[in-house]
């Protein structure tokens, strides 16, 4: 069974609280819906044979629900705690973005013109531990596109959800400029030392 989490996040510039109740009810399906579909898939595969078809529909709708489970654990997370701590504090992190793109700059132009993408979906940065790199990415809905074998280290909701409330349609990009400035960067830092001390 998967377990909801919870998190403790701030007063935030711009995401106001409302929005992160809300986004946060979205979050408690997306980790109800998957117990739910384990659980139906348990019960429909006692009789497999009879069931195939409603049984691979299912594990297909599964995908949906736990990219959208785990991609929201990351985006919360990222807004938790020293949300005032800059880059500075993610040393390594700093080091391998300076090392794949040149400098900062470049990354976070790179990254901010992938959240602009038109269409729901997410921007991520991953760390692929084949080639020991870190990858941009644009994720479609919570799952199509998702790297394989890559970690997320940063998780960004470019679902409407997140940001029309507070921002309007046209405040999409002032959106995205709040909450890299605002991510805890000692979070992102984490996420990147345990997905590259697996290396």
């Amino acid at each position: 069974m998967y377990i909801e989490q919870q998190f403790e996040i701030g007063e935030l510039k711009g995401i106001s609280a409302k929005t992160i109740e809300e986004h946060s009810k979205l979050y408690a399906g997306y980790v109800k819906h998957a117990n739910l579909i384990m659980d139906h898939i348990a019960e429909l595969s006692k009789e497999g044979d009879k069931y195939v078809f409603e049984i691979n529909e299912l594990q297909r709708r599964f995908g949906f629900e736990w990219g959208g489970m785990r991609n929201h654990e990351i985006y919360f997370s990222l807004l938790m705690g020293e949300n005032t701590k800059g880059y500075d504090s993610a040393p390594k992190l700093q080091e391998a973005i300076t090392k794949e793109w040149g400098s900062f700059d470049v990354w976070l132009a790179r990254f901010q013109s992938i959240a602009m993408t038109r269409g729901i979906g997410w921007a991520m940065l991953y760390y692929d531990p084949k080639n020991n790199k870190l990858v941009n990415a644009w994720i479609d809905e919570q799952h199509l596109g998702q790297l394989a074998d890559c970690r997320i280290v940063v998780a960004l909701d470019m679902w409407e959800h997140s940001y029309v409330a507070d921002y309007q349609p046209s405040g999409k990009k002032q959106y995205i400029a709040d909450f890299i400035s605002q991510m805890s960067w000692s979070v992102a830092e984490k996420n990147y030392e345990s997905a590259s001390s697996t290396n």
